[in-house]
């Protein structure tokens, strides 16, 4: 009814807002020099709180609008990028830290023994992991040039932990009827999550025979910085079974002249480069080619021709 219709209005207009907040920023941070590259992180996160206080007043929802944004901005070029994601998950990996403790802090083990609190919560997070997710991202992944079995793995694949504990201690904080009940039903939905969701995780990945390695720390890095943008600058993950999978660099002639490979990393080596070396699958490389040709350089190098 009357909830549902405001429900509806707040999350457009925080969609709204989003798009636009985010495009505005995109083009704030590219315009827009500063004297120091550690204040350019800052200038990101000072511009959340005012887009989240912009969309609440035009009685938005201010979560979906940052949260747009970020997706705006995280799928475009700027400067200090690199700096800037560096620095907002440190931020990121702080605060869920906090989250938890503040769940361990607040959780009261006597309401979620409730059933009518531990049964919906089971309810609810199995129509989350076994419906609700699959039909929401498999929706969005339909444009996403993704195989099968990667395609599988993203809508299981698909953990709840931080932001619901924080959205149920604004219940909390509301004086929101039944909110006890309600913060309960949520950590039931995160601890499903945690404890079954993602114990299967590395199970449901060896069925769809997706490799799976330990995530290992890469503490050197090579970048260089540059006066303007680098839209001429493609990196790319050669994909199993594409075009360059096993080819030569020498004999990569059908890709025309003005074409160069600068860095090829294999197995976070970097691979001595020369007109004899071989492309694998996994290889990170650098191109330096024309941003016109970026299309066809993704289907030659990211594309399996078995798909």
């Amino acid at each position: 009814g009357k909830i549902g219709l405001q429900f509806i209005l707040q999350m457009a207009i925080g969609a709204a807002v989003g798009v636009f907040g985010g495009r505005l920023l995109l083009l704030f941070m590219r315009r827009v020099p500063l004297p120091s590259e550690a204040l350019y992180p800052i200038r990101t996160l000072l511009c959340v709180p005012i887009l989240y206080g912009a969309t609440t007043l035009a009685q938005g929802s201010g979560f979906l609008a940052v949260f747009v944004a970020g997706i705006i901005i995280g799928d475009a070029r700027a400067p200090y990028k690199l700096e800037i994601e560096r620095f907002h998950s440190a931020v990121a990996s702080l605060a869920e830290i906090a989250a938890f403790v503040v769940l361990g802090l607040t959780v009261n083990l006597n309401i979620i023994a409730l059933p009518s609190v531990w049964i919906p919560g089971l309810v609810l997070a199995l129509v989350l992991t076994v419906v609700i997710r699959p039909v929401v991202v498999g929706l969005c992944l339909v444009p996403a040039r993704l195989r099968r079995n990667e395609r599988l793995f993203i809508l299981f694949a698909g953990l709840k932990g931080a932001v619901p504990i924080l959205l149920g201690e604004l219940l909390r904080a509301a004086n929101v009827p039944d909110a006890d009940k309600l913060y309960g039903i949520v950590i039931v939905v995160v601890a499903f999550s945690v404890l079954v969701q993602a114990t299967l995780t590395p199970t449901v990945a060896a069925k769809l025979h997706l490799p799976m390695q330990t995530v290992e720390p890469d503490p050197w890095a090579i970048g260089v910085r540059l006066r303007d943008e680098p839209t001429d600058v493609h990196q790319l993950t050669i994909a199993q079974g594409s075009a360059a999978d096993g080819r030569i660099v020498g004999d990569l002639d059908s890709l025309g002249e003005h074409f160069w490979i600068s860095f090829i990393v294999r197995d976070r080596q970097l691979v001595a480069l020369s007109g004899k070396t071989t492309l694998a699958a996994g290889d990170e490389i650098t191109i330096l080619a024309d941003k016109r040709r970026g299309d066809r350089l993704q289907k030659f190098f990211t594309e399996s021709k078995r798909t």
